[in-house]
């Protein structure tokens, strides 16, 4: 069984995407493929059911038959469940189901609702009591999606007052500021360290690394760049990972254009052999010829690039 996350986690967790069939179904076969995929780049350890995992889309049965593909295609590498849902009792009963089947921990964004921080204090209070003490909780903190900005302070005092949630997703834009702040904190004595790992695509990495985050936990469709990146700042070698970095960027940032980056992600995954179909569950965004030839071109100039 795979060791739980905890403050110290570090690397890189790639958010899988949800394969699916042209008709629609699970793709399960495509999943396999796709996790050695993710294994075969050197990834940390995975995070499934996120929001590009396309969870919402699927119905309770059809969340558990993924959990259980993916944890027994990974063995040791550990797994992180999103278990965001509408109602508590739904979000309880799949993170224990995913617990019982050896994940790592699992990923909450605050509910939909008013913007008060009150309230996501409350409701983050309430998930904790609803899930027990000794399940690793990762906060995820996703502005852009959510529409529920959450300050520093609110994280720090939830990570402080409940000692499962040993993790924040950072997907704040712009949000280095944010890094910085919670980092700073850290330097009171008795201010309980927070793992950070970061999400838009990897879009900013570098510059996140530089301010103190501990790795990525984000889906783009070449994890080896997300991977080596991160090594190589690790190894303190600031200037060549961002250069090396930068080689991704014009694909990478193709990959994360609101509403229609998932398409994309998934045909270069199609592309790279990972998976059988790109097909996103409906309603979802389709990529048209023009679309296609443009990721084409993109994927020939990264290759170029890698060459050179």
């Amino acid at each position: 069984m795979a060791r739980k996350i905890d403050r110290q986690t570090s690397g890189v967790y790639i958010i899988a995407a949800t394969p699916f069939t042209d008709s629609g179904a699970v793709d399960h076969d495509s999943l396999r493929s796709l996790v050695d995929f993710y294994i075969g780049h050197g990834v940390t350890g995975l995070t499934i059911l996120g929001m590009m995992g396309e969870a919402n889309k699927m119905t309770a049965e059809e969340r558990r038959s993924v959990i259980d593909t993916v944890i027994d295609r990974t063995g040791d590498l550990p797994v992180v469940v999103g278990v965001s849902d509408a109602g508590l009792s739904n979000l309880a009963d799949l993170s224990g189901y995913a617990m019982d089947r050896g994940a790592a921990g699992v990923m909450v964004a605050p509910n939909a609702g008013p913007a008060r921080e009150d309230r996501i204090e409350g409701y983050f209070h309430s998930v904790c009591d609803a899930l027990g003490a000794d399940v690793p909780v990762v906060f995820q903190d996703f502005p852009l999606a959510t529409s529920l900005p959450v300050s520093p302070a609110l994280i720090r005092r939830l990570s402080n007052e409940r000692e499962q949630i040993v993790m924040l997703k950072h997907e704040d834009w712009p949000g280095l500021t944010k890094i910085t702040q919670l980092r700073k904190h850290e330097e009171t004595a008795g201010v309980a360290r927070l793992s950070i790992l970061v999400g838009n695509g990897g879009l900013y990495l570098p510059q996140e690394l530089q301010r103190g985050a501990d790795g990525a936990m984000t889906g783009f469709a070449y994890p080896e760049a997300l991977v080596k990146t991160v090594a190589l700042h690790r190894a303190g070698k600031v200037d060549e990972a961002e250069d090396f970095f930068d080689r991704y960027l014009p694909i990478l940032r193709h990959e994360q254009q609101p509403g229609f980056g998932l398409a994309v992600r998934k045909y270069l995954l199609m592309r790279r052999g990972a998976i059988a179909s790109a097909a996103t569950r409906a309603p979802g965004p389709k990529m048209s010829p023009v679309d296609i030839a443009e990721a084409e071109r993109l994927m020939a100039r990264l290759e170029l690039r890698l060459n050179a």
